[in-house]
């Protein structure tokens, strides 16, 4: 029993489930799979990296998992990310049934203490509601032992490519076709940019109403506010505008050069066509 574990899930796994709900059989209620990922990164923490489907037929009496398919789709797995073990089991829907549990005891012999994450894919109560649990036994000692599902706190983290790639699919919400092309570097610098300037316009309203007690101070903002300023280094301008700019030359170059290896491959192939054609 692990109650103080907190499950930080990558953007990944939530579009992984999406998919699958909306790839699934037309009879099947809801959709289950394994959750990947690593344990002991962070004390207390179980970051789930992956996730995958995992073949089901589930009925009010009873429920069949092949276990052969998630065995195989496990190893496979393995071979191309050797670092990320079995954490638990997904499903969708916004409750925990009668079979979840036999679900979860199989799950149980994987690895200890495993998740199990529901994301509500049918926006019951206007919204996908993300949960998750761990198995905690109760009951009377001497007697039959039950088992009860206890909530952990979920966080969504994201690397920074994930971030790049949530922005952008972000922006098909506001387009009828929900298609969005890709930008530029510069193009996504600036508009971080832009985003750094208004959080911050924000942030020095806040800090104005506190100041001018409009606003009750609030200790948590207090503290991520200390936090944040004491990891600024500490340089002059001149300094910041010379390591400003020296970055901006190495990204300028990297562009520089990617465009020109691209011209070089295109150039390759034409007299490579044009080499075999005589």
């Amino acid at each position: 029993m692990a109650l103080n574990l907190v499950a930080k899930v990558h953007p990944v796994v939530f579009f992984t489930i999406v998919d699958s709900y909306e790839r699934r059989n037309p009879d099947a209620h809801r959709v289950i799979g394994t959750l990947l990922g690593t344990i002991g990164v962070d004390k207390g923490a179980v970051e789930i990296t992956n996730c995958f489907c995992v073949p089901h037929n589930e009925s009010k009496e009873e429920v069949a998992v092949e276990l052969d398919f998630a065995k195989d789709m496990y190893e496979l797995h393995r071979k191309v990310n050797p670092g990320e073990v079995i954490v638990g089991w997904w499903a969708t829907g916004h409750e925990i049934t009668d079979h979840s549990l036999l679900i979860h005891d199989y799950y149980s012999r994987i690895t200890t203490s495993p998740i199990h994450l529901t994301v509500d894919t049918t926006l019951h109560g206007g919204r996908m509601n993300i949960k998750g649990y761990v198995s905690a036994s109760m009951g009377v000692p001497g007697r039959t032992p039950g088992t009860m599902f206890a909530p952990i706190p979920v966080e969504v983290i994201s690397y920074a490519p994930e971030i790049v790639g949530t922005s952008v699919t972000q922006k098909s919400k506001y387009i009828r076709q929900r298609i969005v092309e890709p930008t530029t570097d510069l193009h996504q610098i600036f508009e971080a940019t832009q985003n750094m300037e208004t959080t911050l316009d924000a942030l020095i309203s806040y800090v104005d109403d506190v100041l001018s007690g409009k606003v009750t101070a609030d200790n948590y903002i207090g503290r991520e506010l200390t936090k944040m300023v004491n990891q600024v280094p500490k340089m002059s301008a001149h300094e910041f505008e010379e390591m400003l700019n020296t970055n901006m030359k190495d990204l300028l170059m990297v562009i520089y050069l990617s465009q020109l290896t691209k011209v070089n491959v295109s150039l390759n192939e034409k007299l490579t066509m044009l080499v075999a054609t005589q």
